[in-house]
């Protein structure tokens, strides 16, 4: 071995055991004796900017922005940096930023900078681990930014989309393109890669209610065929984007009120068993028919407690119904890699909008999707800060829950019933707890960052300090999400096998998993890759396919 190659190897041996320290200093530091019923741990009392929308990065990062005509935010842009814009309705010349990068790893967060007005966008990760995000307001809203994962990247913007995007839903496709669907007063879709194509799709227009839309920021996740699911106001289509042909019309969802913005619901494709080809929706909570033109007179009507779960592959798919433990509407919904939900965020009572939602509902609840209706919800310990409208979640690599935002007013307000939250905190559920560590995973092979193909057998190692059950241990894959108004695009977990484990030395173990076989069930880009055992999963690593 040269010396150069020695170097380089004693710096990634370094580094390695760096982020594996430092991911055990952050375990024991934040959850010790954790809470059976989860945790909550402030990260930062304020990184000047409310978090609206959230995209974590494979390089640990999670990039955060909310909207410029806010006015001034609480975070300088560096070095007297400002942002002088002719077009922008709030301040022309602004010195603050309306976008932070946090970092995951250090706990700390810098300013980044955004020149036109990404208020209620839209975004993906792209196949090579870049961000696009997509439309916005006024002089934003046929825009494209492009944001890469690197140390002191900053926001690249672009003209480019045909139509105004504002309230509009993005999604990954098969082959690496990015759909954008809809958005106010826009019953069309369009792709990225940026073309003249502008395709038509009149069920937005019939799911548009008159004076309350109901179908903005339609929920949209990849069918395992290849097709997507798109649900808005409160009915759903199967549509063939290739052929911009509808495959199926699914039933309207018993009761029929609204789930999409304003009525914010919030919806999640449940986690894909690669060993059978079916894959079902849960859609939960939002507001009743009428509740926010009732809000905006003062009359805040009780949100919906109910939830829908349809099985989309079922050639007669029909909707099963249960009620959570409580009402919510703005509430998120974030794929676990244990296979379970969480259900965070959102108010009791009123609908999305300005300063029209009441009764925060500070309670997280997890939904298991395996147990049987009546066993499924379980509530977890509460946070102190409410998460109101603008508000989000998402998961990290250690398996906690980063949580952020919270801003229902025009501009900020800090002296008002809700006032503008510009903290993040971390909800950690009770598999994070110490009490765990004997039989939590660590994985040793395959390395972060790794490439894998499509249908590759895959052989991860990982090491179980206590008695492993080797009938309890699954591999999981999570897709992390664009989080912003009660909706996570792209989110997906797939389940890749597990309970054939090989002891390999006292306490390391060899399971075989198969990688998904194609795009239609994980497209392109980066993955959070995790070992379960007996429900507890390790930190995960970066995997991605091409």
């Amino acid at each position: 071995m040269s010396p150069t190659t020695s170097t380089a190897f004693s710096f990634v041996l370094s580094f390695y055991l760096w982020q594996l320290l430092f991911f055990a200093g952050i375990l024991h530091r934040n959850l010790t004796h954790a809470a059976t019923l989860g945790e909550w741990n402030l990260l930062q009392r304020s990184i000047g900017v409310s978090a609206m929308h959230m995209q974590l990065l494979n390089n640990d990062r999670v990039v955060i922005f909310d909207r410029t005509n806010f006015g001034r935010s609480n975070l300088s842009l560096p070095n007297g940096i400002c942002r002088n814009n002719p077009k922008e309705l709030a301040l022309k010349i602004d010195c603050t930023a309306h976008s932070a990068e946090y970092n995951v790893l250090t706990n700390s967060f810098r300013p980044l900078m955004v020149q036109t007005d990404t208020w209620c966008s839209s975004g993906s990760v792209l196949s090579d681990g870049r961000l696009i995000q997509t439309g916005g307001f006024n002089e934003g809203e046929q825009k494209y930014r492009i944001f890469r994962p690197c140390a002191n990247c900053d926001w690249q913007e672009f003209d480019g989309l045909n139509v105004r995007r504002w309230y509009a839903t993005n999604h990954i496709l098969p082959d690496g393109r990015i759909i954008v669907i809809g958005g106010r007063r826009q019953f069309n879709y369009e792709f990225y890669p940026t073309s003249s194509r502008l395709v038509n799709l009149p069920f937005l227009a019939q799911t548009n209610d008159a004076g309350q839309e109901n179908n903005l920021y339609p929920f949209v996740h990849l069918n395992v065929d290849g097709n997507l699911f798109i649900f808005a106001n409160n009915r759903a289509i199967l549509l063939d984007y290739t052929k911009n042909v509808i495959v199926r019309t699914y039933p309207q969802i018993p009761g029929g009120d609204p789930r999409c913005y304003p009525s914010s619901g919030s919806s999640v494709l449940l986690p894909l068993n690669l060993a059978r080809s079916e894959a079902e929706v849960l859609i939960c909570g939002g507001a009743p028919k009428g509740s926010y033109v009732q809000a905006n007179q003062g009359n805040y009507v009780a949100a919906l407690r109910t939830c829908g779960r349809i099985k989309i592959t079922d050639t007669s798919p029909q909707w099963v119904m249960e009620n959570m433990p409580s009402s919510r509407v703005m509430g998120d919904m974030t794929l676990l890699p244990d296979g379970n939900v969480l259900i965070i965020n959102g108010a009791q009572a009123g609908t999305a909008g300005w300063e029209i939602g009441r009764n925060p509902n500070l309670s997280p609840v997890i939904y298991r999707p395996g147990n049987r209706i009546g066993s499924r919800f379980q509530v977890q310990n509460p946070s102190k800060i409410p998460r109101m409208y603008h508000s989000t979640a998402v998961l990290l690599r250690d398996g906690r829950v980063l949580v952020g935002g919270s801003n229902p007013h025009v501009t900020y307000k800090f002296n008002v019933l809700h006032p503008t939250d510009l903290s993040l905190e971390a909800f950690s559920p009770a598999y994070l707890g110490t009490e765990f560590s004997n039989i939590r995973p660590r994985i040793i092979l395959p390395r972060s960052q790794i490439s894998l193909n499509y249908g590759q057998q895959l052989t991860v190692r990982y090491s179980v300090a206590g008695a492993l059950n080797a009938n309890r241990v699954m591999v999981t894959m999570v897709a992390p999400s664009f989080t912003t108004h009660s909706y996570s695009m792209n989110q997906r977990l797939l389940m890749l096998g597990g309970g054939n484990a090989k002891r390999v030395s006292p306490t390391t173990y060899e399971t075989q998993v198969t990688m998904p076989k194609s795009g239609n069930l994980a497209p392109s880009g980066y993955y959070l890759f995790y070992v379960v055992h007996q429900d507890i999963p390790s930190v995960g690593i970066w995997v991605h396919i091409k």
